[in-house]
């Protein structure tokens, strides 16, 4: 394993390179978040569905801004001259940012939230509140708000006042003297954190037909001069500013990584800032000086036309019970397999279970571990922790069952981002409990999704596993597609017991018989496997590639797909997000077609299909083809073995995403994405709406799908 192998940002070239191999991992981020606010511009979507993707592209903007501009401007730092491709990068992140705000409140001002209003939501601006409206938000101000405002007026002993992390803000101009007869400016106001950001009227007072909403930020602003007593009240303006996100702790020197996480996590909120926004008639030498206080560079400096903190506006959604405006109500199928068992071992001793989330139910894999804790044949369970939410069953099974005396060992990666303080909690809970537990890798992320059941049978110790490409959180498990395998495979819950030995002795992993583990032996299987193909290409027989991802920048399977393209092998790629391989391009890429699918579901399963001779390999990951994942973070990749299994995972995480022609879109060798629409008579097919009718329960709740399959090739190797 080359373990200097470049990071990701070295091989994307700067932004305005139309010529390169490699596409810009930032501009291709950011491509994404175009295609996400293209859900909130589509009509055919539901109207609160279509507010809810244009919150979810602020928040895909933060952590943009958090994580990639801040690696960027550290970059930016120790470059210089012609080396300098991050201040490029910065320059055409920056721009590509500016196009897609200015959309998304195009979008929201002109469509949105006057479609809303229609259907009797209304979102109430000052000027469009009555006088019973204005006399109530003045009570609820006086009686809720103004206590909690903390003014402070800027001088030598009131500094300006460190500001949080993504938190709604207001610089207030005043003229005129303060009490003591100074000329003080300048003031600084944070909004309460405690109070809701959006807040709902009386229905009695409202003037029409339906609920009446106004935002805290607009309460504020309406009795802004009542707080500064004396003064004239020149100007003002919200603000917003986001900082650097990423946690450090010195590994090589800390002694106990929780502890140093749990002091460092506060540092987070103050991280240095990337990112000001501010109201659009915020007037400039205001926006100066608040650049001046952040160091923010004006090129990151964001206007925007309504409220600073738009992700809030989600508070609008989740609050308003309106089927009509929203996708309608889904239930996830249960496996046949599964259904009226109440013994999930002895299902799992004859064959194999496949889950498809969140078409089919996460309870069984609460199931598995819950019944794990509570059988008396189990002895131990052992379990990787990436993301598992601040409330879970499945957590507190594995509690339940250290308290009964099992040998409960939980890998739990403090270093989740975002999930730090969550998994801190579960890891003190879990040790209280008498749960062995651990913190993955020092310096590497453990994302590998594991559990293992060590169970006493008749003729000795059995082993079972569940493996997945999400995370063991029953929330997200409900909006993300992934796959789930429960088995009782003797080589593969091998593999599984020999990657929990190595994670928690830190000795070098045996060989493994069936699993591919990063950052050990997955990226070098991956580029074999499509080796391989090309190999089977260049002697005249069909090689054929369908790879479902994340993301996929990694330089080196990049360029073995450009090989293996060079020598025939078709190759279809569905890439959610970031892709920096240049797809379609004469003599480098002529026969791949790289395809994102974004719609009601976050699509989140890996899935590598290669046809091999017909012996059709199919594994699925919890990796991203991303240098990241494939040396600088534990991942495992697992062989579905199966036949009946095998042709599921083609057809319901591959074939299907390659027919769909509503939620897809193509890649060009331009870098830029194109919408799948039907053609002439051909009818309309959505990949996820097909998987929610053929997986989940119908009205009646009859089961729709089987567990197996017939036919001898599930993958021609003609392209579709």
């Amino acid at each position: 394993m080359d373990m200097k192998s470049k990071p990701d940002a070295a091989l994307t070239a700067p932004t305005g390179d139309s010529t390169a191999p490699f596409l810009n991992r930032e501009i291709s981020l950011l491509e994404f978040n175009r295609r996400v606010l293209a859900q909130a511009e589509d009509p055919s979507v539901p109207l609160l569905e279509r507010l809810r993707f244009l919150c979810i592209v602020s928040s895909n903007l933060d952590e943009f801004f958090e994580v990639r501009v801040a690696s960027l401007l550290a970059q930016h730092r120790h470059q210089s001259g012609a080396d300098d491709t991050a201040s490029i990068n910065l320059d055409g992140a920056s721009e590509e940012c500016r196009q897609i705000i200015a959309r998304q409140y195009a979008q929201l001002n002109d469509e949105i939230l006057p479609r809303l209003s229609e259907n009797g939501i209304h979102l109430l601006r000052r000027s469009d509140r009555n006088a019973a409206q204005k006399a109530w938000v003045k009570q609820y101000f006086d009686k809720e708000v103004r206590p909690l405002l903390t003014p402070v007026g800027l001088d030598p002993a009131h500094p300006f006042p460190r500001v949080i992390n993504k938190s709604l803000n207001f610089i207030v101009e005043l003229s005129g003297k303060d009490a003591f007869g100074r000329g003080t400016g300048i003031a600084i106001m944070k909004a309460p954190r405690v109070l809701p950001r959006v807040i709902r009227l009386p229905d009695e007072l409202s003037s029409k037909p339906g609920a009446s909403y106004c935002l805290l930020s607009s309460v504020i602003q309406a009795h802004m001069s009542e707080l500064f007593t004396g003064r004239e009240v020149v100007s003002y303006s919200q603000f917003r500013v986001t900082r650097n996100s990423d946690l450090w702790v010195d590994e090589e020197e800390v002694k106990n990584l929780r502890q140093a996480l749990q002091s460092e996590l506060h540092s987070r909120n103050y991280g240095f800032a990337v990112r000001l926004e501010v109201a659009r008639g915020c007037p400039r030498h205001l926006a100066d000086f608040l650049l001046d206080q952040f160091s923010v560079d004006r090129s990151r400096l964001f206007s925007v036309d309504g409220p600073v903190n738009m992700g809030r506006l989600l508070e609008l959604v989740n609050s308003n019970a309106r089927p009509e405006l929203k996708f309608s109500p889904f239930v996830p199928g249960f496996p046949a397999k599964l259904v009226n068992h109440q013994d999930i071992f002895a299902v799992l001793g004859r064959q194999d279970v496949l889950l498809h989330h969140p078409f089919q139910s996460f309870e069984p894999v609460i199931d598995f571990i819950r019944c794990a804790a509570a059988d008396p044949s189990v002895l131990a369970i052992k379990q990787t922790i990436y993301r598992a939410g601040a409330d879970s069953e499945l957590m507190e099974a594995l509690i339940e069952a250290a308290l009964r005396g099992k040998e409960v060992t939980v890998i739990v990666e403090l270093m989740a981002r975002f999930d730090e303080e969550a998994n801190i909690n579960w890891a003190e809970r879990l040790e209280e409990a008498g749960a062995q537990v651990v913190y993955g890798v020092v310096g590497l992320k453990t994302h590998a999704k594991l559990a293992l059941v060590l169970r006493r049978e008749q003729d000795g110790l059995r082993r079972y596993a569940h493996l997945g490409t999400g995370n063991y959180n029953p929330t997200t498990a409900k909006h993300y597609t992934d796959f789930g395998l429960l088995t009782s495979d003797e080589e593969i819950t091998l593999d599984v017991n020999e990657v929990f030995i190595h994670l928690t002795s830190m000795t070098r992993p045996t060989q493994l018989s069936s699993i591919w583990l990063a950052p050990f032996s997955l990226q070098k299987e991956i580029v074999k496997a499509i080796r391989q193909e090309a190999a089977i290409a260049r002697d005249g027989k069909p090689g054929r590639i369908i790879a479902k991802m994340n993301s996929l920048t990694d330089e080196s399977v990049i360029r073995a797909l450009y090989d293996a393209s060079n020598d025939g092998v078709r190759i279809d790629l569905i890439v959610r997000g970031a892709c920096s391989l240049r797809p379609g391009v004469p003599g480098l890429s002529e026969n791949i077609k790289v395809r994102s699918i974004v719609g009601r579901f976050l699509e989140h399963s890996r899935i590598f299909y290669f046809r091999n001779k017909l012996q059709h390999d199919v594994y699925l990951s919890s990796a991203d083809w991303m240098n990241r994942n494939l040396f600088r973070r534990v991942e495992i990749a697992f062989p579905v073995r199966s036949p009946a299994l095998k042709k599921r995972v083609i057809r319901e995480g591959l074939q299907v995403y390659l027919k769909d022609n509503v939620n897809a879109w193509e890649l060009g060798s331009d870098g830029h994405y194109r919408r799948k629409k039907p053609r002439g008579s051909q009818a309309a097919y959505s990949a996820q709406l097909h998987l929610m009718e053929s997986l989940g329960l119908g009205a009646s709740g009859d089961q729709h799908n089987k567990d197996n399959d017939n036919g001898t090739d599930p993958v021609a190797p003609r392209r579709g």
